[in-house]
């Protein structure tokens, strides 16, 4: 199977540098023409500049691809708007977007300004907020649409010194769950990419011998798949040296405590159930967790369900 975007508009923001570069090259190679975004600041998000964006451009260009620069702060909605209105009077619909853009400001908790936390929160999750929304009338329109949402580990598992966009990147997941059920009807389907990469924003986080494994390129196929008429919903995928995993939120199957333990020591005392692996689910929408509690207490008080 050969995957291929011939006739489709793919939006990539932040895509001047590392990892949005590297999609936005193989969209085109692939067929898609491709609005390449980038604000073109700072690894913090300050400053900006529309020659990292013109440069990409500029290699699909030379490359026989068909692109468009666009310098729009992803955390400005009119901007976002402006920016999905050229693609569509250029080429007439966009059928992906890959909300990439992002911007770090790590620091402990106890050191960090509310600020830093409030506009990491800004580009990540109102970022990406911005773009889908300007995107989705359309992609309900057309009855097709594919959403990337790009998550993290320090999202998922946590990262000391990332509490601003760990909170970011998780709650990107949150974002993706939701959208992929509402979007799901009019084929539009949403995933979440955990991308382990030697970019910009990881240079000085990883020893330089590491970094030689982590090239942008290598996660790219995933995010190829996950924008495809083949991808499935509603799923986080990492990817990193080459190596592709399914992220997969569980739960385990719990403990019933009657009335009369339904307090705190017994919590304590039944922990170790509680933790037990065995036998937990991938639940597929919150109404899904409220019928597995229903359940189990229905069972263990004799109580049938809907009867």
């Amino acid at each position: 199977m050969t995957i291929k975007f011939d006739d489709q508009v793919v939006i990539v923001t932040g895509a001047g540098n590392g990892l949005g570069r590297s999609h936005a090259l193989e969209f085109a190679r692939r067929g898609a023409k491709v609005v390449v975004n980038d604000l073109g600041g700072a690894r913090d998000g300050s400053g900006g500049s529309s020659a990292a964006a013109e440069s990409v451009v500029q290699e699909i260009s030379d490359a026989g691809g068909e692109a468009m620069a666009n310098g729009a702060n992803v955390a400005d909605y009119p901007q976002v708007e402006a920016m999905v209105k050229a693609a569509v009077n250029r080429w007439g619909r966009v059928d992906v977007l890959i909300n990439n853009a992002g911007i770090l400001r790590d620091k402990t908790f106890a050191k960090m300004d509310l600020a830093d936390f409030q506009v990491v929160l800004d580009v990540h999750v109102g970022g990406a907020v911005n773009c889908t929304k300007a995107v989705w009338a359309l992609m309900r329109e057309q009855q097709y649409g594919r959403i990337v949402m790009t998550s993290s580990s320090s999202g998922i598992y946590g990262n000391f010194g990332q509490t601003n966009y760990g909170a970011a990147k998780m709650g990107l997941v949150g974002f993706m769950n939701s959208l992929a059920l509402e979007g799901g009807k009019y084929g539009i389907h949403v995933n979440a990419l955990a991308p382990i990469a030697a970019t910009r924003m990881t240079e000085d986080l990883m020893p330089k011998d590491v970094l030689s494994l982590l090239e942008p390129e290598a996660v790219t196929p995933a995010v190829i798949f996950m924008a495809s008429r083949e991808a499935p919903t509603r799923q986080i995928i990492a990817a990193g040296a080459g190596v592709y995993s399914r992220v997969v939120i569980a739960e385990t199957p719990g403990v019933f405590l009657p009335v009369e333990e339904r307090d705190a020591d017994h919590v304590a005392a039944a922990w170790q159930q509680i933790a037990a692996t065995d036998g937990q689910v991938e639940l597929q929408a919150g109404g899904d967790q409220t019928m597995k509690f229903l359940t189990k207490a229905a069972e263990s008080l004799g109580i049938k369900l809907g009867g």
